[in-house]
């Protein structure tokens, strides 16, 4: 079964740190391209961060940079995102997502439409 699975969220004080886990089952990550998103309440999912399958392009939303960052093990099969000097507004549930149709593009790599795997998500709460 091709699964994504999420985790390493939780509750984290202002200026603190988190680091997500994106592991796959069933398949291999080394071919694709794979994004995290998030989704705040009463607001719509948009791409925090993407990471080619080389490694060699990597993404960041204009919010993020400078403080979150993206890397990938294809050994462990696991994406990761490393969230430091976290703020409030960074609440929201962050999902990774990959493209195993093999039509992603850099350009593209913020739309939620450029993935078609999903992972269940995890919450990530900033707050003191």
């Amino acid at each position: 079964q091709v699964q994504l699975v999420e985790s390493g969220g939780g509750l984290v004080q202002p200026g603190g740190s988190l680091r997500l886990s994106c592991a796959a089952s069933g398949f291999t990550l080394d071919y694709y391209a794979v994004a995290w998103f998030r989704q705040a309440p009463g607001k719509e999912r948009e791409g925090v961060s993407c990471i080619s399958s080389s490694a060699g392009s990597i993404f960041y939303a204009d919010s993020v940079k400078g403080r979150f960052t993206i890397s990938r093990d294809n050994v462990k099969n696991t994406v990761y995102l490393q969230m430091n000097s976290l703020k409030p507004e960074d609440t929201a549930v962050y999902y990774c997502a990959t493209d195993t149709r093999l039509t992603w593009s850099g350009s593209r790599w913020h739309r939620a439409g450029s993935y078609d795997y999903w992972g269940q998500g995890t919450q990530v709460t900033v707050s003191s």
